[in-house]
């Protein structure tokens, strides 16, 4: 059971995948009973079919559904469990199908890993509490319902195969929902990452064009300088040559009286 000094259940309050999904949920799990009836390990081709069938990729995010294994098990019934199943369909024992072998091995491994790690673990227990406790809620809502309608207050779920047939679905749903969740924290942290790098790259391209400009200015001021210079100098040249008394020049003429 999950320990009750953790933090609040990260998926209270969440949402669920849409209803149309359960008829999914719903054949895929019967399908799969169906198949452990026959053979309780199941051969080789079977579990990596199992693993790998259309619709699993939501199952396989329930690391006790990938190992096939209850919720309440020992970490020593898990392991003897994963040893097993690795060994079903590791690609060497299936070398006419290497490739999904190879695949439905790593999501074997990636369940035993999940279980392995005790806070991974912890929080995989968390949603299957809270499965329940929704499971629960519902058969109340059906009980009540029921009770107004004057009908006698029994529902399908107080058969224990039905009851852990639902749990078993609103977990499944629960999962699904964190890991749709996980992915839209990510794709939105991928396009925040991308929003910066792109504010820093246009920050940069503005440093360079201004010190370009600031390179550009600085070597035109000087030739600026240079010019006002020359300018200077030829202004005060030309002007002490017009203000050179000349010598030999024009005199005016003496004045004479006039004669009558």
């Amino acid at each position: 059971m999950a320990s009750a000094g953790r933090n609040a259940n990260p998926t209270m309050g969440a949402g669920i995948l849409p209803v149309e999904k359960e008829e999914q949920f719903n054949e895929f799990y019967t399908e799969v009973k169906e198949i452990e009836k026959r053979d309780s390990v199941l051969t080789p081709k079977q579990q990596i079919d199992r693993l790998l069938r259309p619709g699993s990729t939501y199952f396989n995010l329930n690391p006790y559904e990938v190992l096939q294994v209850e919720a309440d098990s020992t970490l020593d019934e898990v392991k003897k469990k994963y040893k097993r199943l690795s060994i079903l369909v590791h690609p060497d024992k299936n070398q006419d199908d290497p490739d999904r072998a190879q695949q439905a091995f790593e999501i074997v491994n990636r369940a035993w890993k999940t279980l392995e790690n005790e806070e991974t673990r912890a929080k995989c227990l968390d949603v299957i509490e809270e499965a329940k406790a929704r499971t629960d809620h519902m058969i109340s809502e059906k009980r009540k319902k029921l009770k107004r309608e004057g009908k006698e207050p029994r529902v399908e779920e107080d058969d224990a195969a039905n009851y852990k047939h639902a749990v078993y679905v609103m977990t499944m749903k629960l999962f699904a929902d964190m890991e749709r969740k996980r992915r839209d924290l990510e794709q939105r942290d991928m396009e925040e990452r991308k929003r910066k790098r792109e504010q820093e790259i246009e920050e940069e391209e503005k440093a360079t064009i201004e010190k370009e400009w600031q390179k550009n200015f600085e070597e035109s001021r000087q030739n600026r300088v240079e010019s006002w210079k020359a300018f200077q100098a030829a202004s005060s040249g030309s002007g002490k040559t017009k203000n050179k008394k000349v010598r030999g020049g024009f005199k005016p003429p003496k004045h004479k009286a006039e004669s009558r």
